[in-house]
């Protein structure tokens, strides 16, 4: 997926997102150009997630 589909439906995304796991914040989900990494890696850590897993998530969505 490349960055200006995630930055198009990141707010749709991000939205689902926290309506699966409840405990992330907007914070967590802060998008910012170049960070998606860096995003992606605290998302594995409070998830307890791969970044494989966490990729397959929020491609289903």
């Amino acid at each position: 997926m490349n960055t200006t589909v995630v930055k198009g439906n990141w707010d749709e995304q991000k939205g689902k997102l926290k309506q699966k796991f409840a405990n992330l914040t907007d914070n967590d989900l802060l998008f910012a150009e170049g960070k998606k990494d860096e995003m992606l890696g605290k998302l594995e850590i409070k998830l307890g997630k791969t970044k494989e897993e966490l990729h397959n998530i929020i491609s289903s969505l």
